[in-house]
């Protein structure tokens, strides 16, 4: 393994009925903002479970993140945010609401123009934020990073905040889900598990085996969330899965690829598409285009996540990144760039876009903007 430093200072409280603690999480003294996407808290009787929770108590409320939260409205939020003296945040909704919310808590502190600060990366010092999790897909509510994007330019960034304090997780909250969102939910919680696991063989067993309990728990708890998406225990392997796979823990000591989400994140930004679905989509070709690379990760993958150990190693790895596949189109998403209209241009500028800022990912760092083109293509 190699050298690492580990640290997750996020409080976990999870469970039913657990929103009603937030009050008492909150230290007494301070002036909160909540933040919230587009109102669906209000269908579905989250925010009456945050307002009675906080009964007592003032706060200031900001509306209207999006699912690919902008710069261009956090900087209302943020301006509201420095109006109203806010020193707590409070993010209820899913991973755009708590991406968003940690780029207001590091622009609350500085009169810079919050774009300068994504593009820097990171903030060195944010007011504290918390979380109240509706959306299990980015495991945002316990790590430090966001991804922001910039409509007027359909650029999309990383961004490195600081860890929610605490973050409350109630498996009742994803009930209302529409089923589209759970199955990009599912795809961005398995792929964020392929970017750390699927690199180079026999750096860790405790990692590999950590993240293998995860993929296969997401592979059998899908069929039973479309049978019935309000069973208490099934959404509680769903929301924990989804924290799980990006709170930093089954990647201590072992190499991480993240291409495939970088190369997501441009599509996103130049055709909207959802997150997860940009993965489902990308990552048949990442495994396809690197399989000489990843060749001895991608055998163990198919024996142990899909029981593939008979034939050539060819076709077994052809047969796991089928399955895998099989398993995103089970979903109902799709796999392919030209199934969304998506062709020669959109490859073009994406590689032109890595190419330009000298760009490197994957495990090897040999994703540059040519590796990004051959791995689009190969996903047609």
């Amino acid at each position: 393994m190699q050298n690492f430093t580990y640290r997750n200072p996020t409080e976990l409280v999870f469970g039913r009925g657990t929103i009603a603690r937030l009050g008492k999480l909150i230290p007494a003294d301070k002036r909160v903002m909540l933040t919230f996407g587009g109102g669906s808290v209000r269908r579905n009787g989250v925010y009456d479970q945050v307002a009675r929770a906080l009964e007592g108590r003032e706060w200031v409320e900001f509306w209207g993140i999006e699912a690919n939260p902008s710069v261009e409205t956090l900087r209302e939020a943020i301006a509201l945010g420095k109006q109203e003296g806010v020193d707590f945040l409070v993010a209820v909704g899913g991973g755009s609401v708590i991406d968003g919310t940690k780029l207001i808590a590091a622009a609350l502190l500085t009169d810079e123009d919050p774009w300068d600060l994504v593009l820097r990366g990171r903030a060195e010092r944010t007011v504290p934020l918390a979380t109240v999790l509706t959306m299990a897909a980015t495991g945002s509510e316990m790590n430090s990073g966001a991804v922001i994007s910039r409509y007027e330019t359909r650029e999309k960034y990383a961004f490195y905040g600081d860890y929610p304090r605490f973050s409350i997780l109630d498996p009742e909250c994803l009930y209302s889900l529409p089923a589209r969102q759970i199955a990009c939910g599912l795809a961005d919680t398995f792929v964020h598990v392929l970017e750390q696991y699927m690199t180079t063989p026999g750096q860790s067993r405790l990692m590999d085996r950590w993240a293998e309990g995860i993929l296969h728990t997401v592979i059998e708890i899908a069929p039973k969330i479309r049978e019935n998406p309000r069973d208490y225990d099934t959404m509680s392997e769903y929301m924990l899965s989804a924290t799980l796979a990006l709170n930093d823990m089954i990647r201590m000591g072992v190499t991480q690829d993240w291409a495939t989400h970088m190369i997501g994140h441009e599509l996103t930004a130049l055709h909207g598409l959802t997150h997860g679905a940009t993965l489902a989509i990308v990552i048949g070709g990442t495994l396809r285009v690197l399989r000489d690379q990843k060749r001895g990760k991608l055998l163990q993958y198919a024996a142990r996540i899909w029981g593939l150990t008979d034939g050539a190693e060819e076709e077994r790895i052809e047969r796991a990144i089928v399955r895998t596949e099989e398993f995103f189109r089970s979903l109902g998403l799709k796999t392919r760039l030209s199934e969304e209209g998506i062709g020669e241009e959109t490859i073009s500028e994406i590689e032109r876009r890595f190419t330009a800022a000298d760009d490197r990912f994957g495990e090897a760092q040999n994703v540059d903007g040519a590796m990004a083109r051959r791995i689009l293509e190969a996903c047609l």
